[in-house]
């Protein structure tokens, strides 16, 4: 990296952007320097996505002005940002890497495509594994196609090939949501150490506690205007939130209080491989009941194994009384079981085909006739959910894979909607969701708690748990250690309880 990276300033001034019918942008300064995170943040809709996209060469900008170390820029394509220091690197790895061609041509794309005559090739090789190394990642194969490579080294090669082309910003987009915990932190290891080469990093994240573990500075944006920039050291979370919703957390997520009937679901001694021991749960009508525990306790093969979708080694479930046979998902939703499952994208959703056959998929059969699905019901049922959930764009024939995360999570739910469900599984519904939609989410689930219906609510986020539900189960190992009313719940205690407090005889 040269030293003239360690004074870079990015200055980016009164920048403002319309679309048809919308004013995206409306006089944003916003300002990165090199050898800082400089966290950008925003509810979906904020305009952050845009700002970047002006700062890539994606979009031109209406108004405004882009300065990088005291000199005036105009980008009209993403060629002229790479050529002024500034690299991306999104969530959609996939669509940044060209599978076919080995790692070592991924990182130096940019390079041999412009070149001229004949290649070096051992040279090409030799500096992709440099730039490889010079992150923290040695020994990887550079001949190796890209696309057989996981998320994680795609998104680590992406870095190489910035840092190849010289990048003083370096905008990371999302960059853990495809990540395991470990391989998040190891990308966060090198950004400290982009950090002290003097790259600038621009970090977007719906993930405020990544954002105030690595950041040095927040700016939130909402409406198309930049409200506040701080030093993260001088801001917390629940400030950031308040800025970016403009309502303080009490106000933006209400718990909405119903009574509670009669016992809904009811499971028994459910055990699954190593993952759920012996876990027994009822579940009420009207109830939310919340399951905490960390990363690997064990919620999602609970969520899994109480729709069908993985075999029981022992235990029984009931819905309303009546002992379940549950072989595969199928048996759940007959019997009138539905899950949002955590991995929406493959799991959830089939992301290449529209919003309309995806909310259609649990009702084939009652939208078709003589085995031919009716386009015009499937059309008003897709309308109907759009508008009841407020999914943006509101285009029943737009790709599910073309939206938010916030509005794919609500096409993952929005599905259920008409079927006869009477219990919900939600695992980890609020991952990859900016604040907005969370929000958007929290009401739709108090809603389905007042139809009678009975929430389960599966997740490591505390304070959704916390806020939301009614009674709390925390668990650990692969089995319920703790349940606490909501009254006497707090952070400090699940989390004890979630670090095994309890559990002092923990089988292996």
């Amino acid at each position: 990296m040269s030293e003239s990276n360690n004074a870079s300033l990015l200055q980016m001034t009164g920048i403002s952007k319309s679309f048809p019918g919308v004013r995206a942008l409306q006089q944003v300064d916003f300002e990165a320097r090199g050898g800082e995170v400089h966290a950008l943040l925003g509810a979906n809709g904020a305009g952050k996505s845009t700002l970047m996209k002006i700062l890539s060469g994606a979009y031109t900008p209406d108004e405004g002005q882009i300065r990088i170390d005291g000199c005036s820029h105009k980008f009209h394509r993403p060629l002229d940002a790479i050529a002024s220091g500034i690299q991306c690197v999104y969530q959609e790895v996939d669509t940044a890497i060209v599978p076919t061609l080995s790692v070592a041509e991924n990182i130096m794309l940019d390079r041999i495509a412009s070149g001229r005559g004949w290649l070096d090739w051992r040279r090409v090789n030799r500096e992709a594994a440099e730039a490889l190394a010079g992150i923290g990642l040695p020994g990887l194969e550079v001949s190796k196609p890209a696309g057989e490579l996981p998320i994680a080294h795609k998104q680590l090669l992406l870095i190489a090939r910035a840092l190849v082309q010289q990048a003083k910003f370096i905008i990371f987009d999302e960059p853990t949501a495809p990540l395991s915990d470990e391989e998040a932190d190891r990308l966060f290891e090198i950004m400290e150490r982009l950090k002290q080469d003097g790259v600038g990093c621009i970090f977007i994240s719906h993930r405020l506690h990544e954002v105030f573990r690595i950041s040095d500075r927040v700016t939130v944006m909402r409406d198309g205007r930049r409200v506040s920039t701080r030093l993260a050291a001088e801001t917390n979370a629940k400030a950031v939130v308040e800025e970016m919703l403009g309502k303080t957390f009490e106000e933006e997520f209400p718990k909405v209080q119903v009574p509670i009937g009669e016992t809904l679901l009811e499971a028994r001694g459910i055990r699954y491989g190593t993952k759920v021991r012996g876990v027994d749960l009822t579940v009420r009508s009207g109830e939310i009941v919340g399951i905490a525990g960390l990363v690997g306790a064990g919620k999602t093969e609970l969520s899994r194994a109480l729709f069908g979708a993985e075999p029981l080694d022992a235990g029984e479930i009931r819905l309303n009384g009546r002992l379940l046979k549950l072989s595969e998902p199928k048996d759940a939703v007959r019997a009138g079981l539905a899950l949002i499952p955590e991995e929406r994208r493959k799991q959830g959703i089939l992301v290449e085909q529209s919003v309309k056959h995806n909310l259609s998929l649990p009702l084939l059969e009652r939208l078709s006739r003589f085995g031919f699905v009716g386009r015009r019901a499937e059309s008003d049922n897709a309308v109907a959910r759009i508008g009841e959930l407020g999914i943006q764009p509101p285009l029943p024939e737009q790709a599910v894979q073309y939206l938010s995360g916030g509005n794919q999570q609500k096409v993952a739910v929005g599905k259920w909607l008409p079927t006869d469900a009477q219990v919900y599984l939600f695992d980890e519904p609020t991952k990859g969701v900016d604040v907005g939609a969370k929000s958007d989410i929290f009401r739709l689930i108090g809603r389905l708690a007042a139809e009678g219906k009975g929430i389960v609510y599966l997740s490591c986020e505390l304070q959704e748990i916390l806020g939301i539900a009614d009674r709390i189960l925390v668990m650990s190992y692969g089995r319920i250690v703790k349940e606490l009313r909501r009254d006497e719940a707090t952070q400090e205690t699940i989390l004890y309880y979630a670090s095994a407090g309890e559990e002092q005889d923990v089988e292996g």
